[in-house]
């Protein structure tokens, strides 16, 4: 096929390749700016959840012995707990007077986390509870964050049979493959659990 190349002709295919060029531009443009904000925006995600992580280790070092737990008002609570269909969470030591805390603070949760193996417990990570109706009720209706990581609402009725709560689990000091902040984890287990 011979393309005509009288001028009239030339211009309008320079000015529809123009248009066309022009057009391409303006729909990648947003779509490049998108993916450097969502690259952004991830690499934000993972460097507060990384400072989160750090924070709370270095707070509840200490607590890598169970006995330093029991020791500052943690104890057993519920027995291990495992998942319906994948991964566990472990035995949660809760220190009942830090539950009416409404501080939010990386060296004092509410709950630690451990794994039982063979008689021994390891700390694993940590849990965040506060009663939804008290942090609400002092904190204009909005929900707690800490170092960026907004809390999970759970509701009443649930398992525990307790009050309606937020919660937020923090795998410091074992690693989760749905990421740091997920309930569920499937490198804990609690097949060494002790039956006695």
């Amino acid at each position: 096929m011979t393309v005509p190349t009288s001028t009239p002709i030339r211009k309008f295919i320079t000015r529809t390749l123009s248009l066309a060029l022009l057009h391409s531009m303006i729909v990648a443009a947003p779509l490049l700016a998108a993916d450097k904000t969502n690259h952004h925006m991830a690499a934000h995600e993972q460097t507060a959840s990384a400072t989160l992580v750090q924070a709370v280790r270095s707070g509840t070092r200490q607590f890598i012995d169970v006995n330093n737990a029991t020791a500052a008002g943690y104890g057993p609570f519920l027995g291990c707990v495992s998942g319906t269909d994948h991964g566990a969470m472990g035995i949660h030591y809760v220190n009942p007077t830090l539950l009416g805390n409404l501080t939010l603070d990386p060296a004092q949760p509410q709950a630690l986390i451990y794994e039982p193996s063979n008689g021994k417990l390891t700390l694993v990570g940590v849990e965040f509870i506060l009663d939804s109706a008290t942090w609400l009720a002092a904190n204009n209706n909005t929900p707690p964050v800490l170092d960026g990581q907004v809390f999970n609402f759970v509701g009443a009725p649930n398992r525990f049979n307790i009050p309606s709560f937020f919660e937020i689990h923090v795998w410091a000091w074992r690693d989760n493959p749905q990421g740091a902040f997920v309930d569920w984890n499937n490198h804990v287990t609690c097949a060494g659990q002790s039956t006695n």
